[in-house]
């Protein structure tokens, strides 16, 4: 049986992550692991609810020492909780919040991990040890469970860290929730395996991202969304000096990549993935339209155009939930759309990631999105369109997408609206924009 230590730090006096403005070494993160995974009951799942970052890692690894699978649930609402429950009985929660859930074992992290560890070694965990299990958003549909073994996870850490040049003492601040994949991989998996240092906080705010960010010594990485980058630009926030801006989770513009590499003055890097796959490729958003795939990976098409991803961490033929244009070889493609997004209307089709850009570029709308409500077949007799734009009126908005879009595509109806129900990765899940359409269909 292969072992793959649990992180890729050198010494035990290395420090491994920030919290509470101190920085936690190598020995006391894993003398607080082998404590808490002693405190652990006898379960196969354990459902890792912590929200504090470093906390969460903590869970995730004792977990692991127990050889316990994680589940990472999309959300924390009692009802997906209790119908991931029904399909994995043998488990357990652990969260640092006040959060109970009828009919599910629920412990509290404790306050203070004290007592003997005995020895500071680094431990290992067996590669093919079902580290996680991952559920998607919820933005297509319900929540699909994804296994991932820990071999994946520490080969797609070390593929992204040669692919993006991540040096050793890196420290990583994200603004997703550790729960998502793309925060499990870049705020915890990457700083694990690339000798870096991981934030504890999740800032949403702009002023507390930059909190944060001056805590933290240098180099800064900044994991995030384009949402969250969005915002800091429209509220002018000044941020530290910074090595790297990653963004992933949503499509990212030109437009908002230059403007937050000149305001911040560090290069920004966009991941392409999923949750099947996890992350396979990689751009300099300013630079090339096109993608690289990480080291191994290469892509293929059906005679269905469905893409597939294989090689590298990616152990088994993964499909990507988008169409895409590929290039001479099997590891550089242009992104055309999401598979799911592909709209007809009218005997004309149009991609609603597309259209949504296209919102998003009118000046003065902050956050908007395009919806069809009648998906069946991809087909849609209307589209509806949700927007956040306090100083503009519908007429405006309006006016502007008609110099933009085919008239075909145009919003019928299109709502303003205070906030759009975004989750913490920057997602909107179906049901949440049905909910909210449905809310405004009855006003």
């Amino acid at each position: 049986m292969n072992m793959l230590s649990l992180l890729q730090h050198r010494s035990d006096q290395q420090t491994l992550a920030w919290r509470d403005d101190r920085p936690v070494s190598v020995a006391q993160f894993l003398r607080e692991v082998r404590l808490l995974a002693a405190l652990l009951p006898e379960h196969r799942y354990l459902f890792n609810l912590c929200a504090d970052r470093y906390r969460f890692l903590v869970t995730f690894c004792a977990a692991l020492l127990r050889g316990q699978t994680n589940l990472l649930p999309p959300n924390h609402a009692e009802n997906t909780l209790s119908r991931l429950h029904a399909d994995y009985p043998d488990a357990y929660g652990l969260s640092d919040h006040a959060l109970l859930q009828p009919g599910l074992e629920m412990l509290a992290y404790p306050e203070q991990l004290s007592g003997t560890a005995g020895t500071t070694e680094i431990p290992s965990v067996a590669e093919n040890h079902t580290a996680a299990i991952v559920f998607t958003s919820g933005s297509t549909g319900q929540p699909q469970p994804h296994p991932k073994s820990w071999g994946s996870l520490v080969k797609g850490a070390q593929l992204a860290a040669d692919n993006l040049g991540i040096v050793a003492g890196c420290h990583f601040l994200g603004t997703v929730p550790p729960q998502h994949m793309y925060g499990l991989e870049a705020s915890l998996m990457l700083p694990l395996y690339s000798g870096g240092v991981l934030h504890a906080g999740q800032p949403l705010f702009p002023a507390d991202i930059r909190q944060a960010l001056m805590a933290l010594p240098t180099p800064r990485v900044l994991v995030t969304t384009p949402l969250h980058l969005r915002i800091c630009l429209e509220e002018n926030i000044a941020l530290p000096a910074l090595s790297l801006i990653l963004s992933a989770a949503a499509p990212l513009s030109v437009e908002l990549a230059q403007r937050a590499e000149k305001a911040y003055a560090a290069p920004v890097k966009e991941i392409y993935g999923c949750t099947e796959a996890g992350a396979i490729a990689s751009r300099r958003t300013v630079e090339d339209e096109v993608w690289k795939t990480m080291a191994g990976v290469h892509l293929t098409l059906d005679d269905a155009g469905q893409a597939w991803a294989q090689g590298g961490h990616v152990s088994d033929r993964a499909p990507l939930q988008d169409v895409i244009e590929l290039m001479q070889d099997a590891t550089r493609f242009r992104l055309l759309g999401r598979t799911a997004d592909l709209v007809n209307i009218a005997g004309k089709r149009a991609s609603l990631c597309d259209l949504n850009h296209q919102l998003l570029q009118i000046p003065g709308v902050h956050d908007g999105v395009f919806f069809a409500p009648d998906d069946q077949a991809r087909t849609a007799v209307r589209l509806t369109a949700l927007v956040v734009a306090p100083d503009l009126s519908a007429a405006d908005i309006m006016t502007a997408l008609r110099r933009q879009i085919d008239p075909a595509f145009l919003p019928r109806p299109l709502y303003k609206v205070n906030e759009l129900p975004r989750s913490a990765s920057g997602k909107l899940p179906r049901a949440s924009l049905s909910a909210l359409l449905a809310g405004l269909q009855r006003d």
